[in-house]
């Protein structure tokens, strides 16, 4: 499945962003979709996930009741909504789908910037 993210860029503390991700290639029945976040010089981490045919969410602590991941099965498209935003948010953000147990499917990042 091919990954396509978009949605990035600057915004002000306290605003809004919606990252877009569309996937082709196959449909996303059976599988994970997640966001991720990579600052320089840190490792990846997660932020939020959706199982695509139950719709069941998982989100990382620092983004818990600020961002909401969804999806839309017409458009095979998953978003991160986010809301709240602080500098600590500034990342470079990665979607990905999990077909079994892994991370296999990677989108190339779209560059979040979040300034105080």
């Amino acid at each position: 499945v091919q990954l396509q993210a978009s949605g990035g860029g600057l915004v002000r503390a306290g605003g809004s962003l919606r990252l877009s991700c569309a996937a082709s290639g196959r449909t996303l029945s059976g599988f994970a979709m997640g966001w991720f976040r990579q600052v320089p010089g840190k490792e990846r981490e997660f932020v939020a996930s959706i199982w695509w045919s139950s719709g069941v969410t998982d989100y990382a602590d620092p983004v818990k009741g600020r961002f909401t991941i969804s999806r839309d099965n017409a458009k095979n498209t998953v978003y991160l909504q986010m809301s709240d935003l602080k500098p600590e948010d500034t990342a470079v953000y990665f979607c990905a789908a999990k077909p079994s147990n892994r991370w296999d499917n990677w989108g190339q990042g779209t560059l979040v910037t979040v300034s105080s």
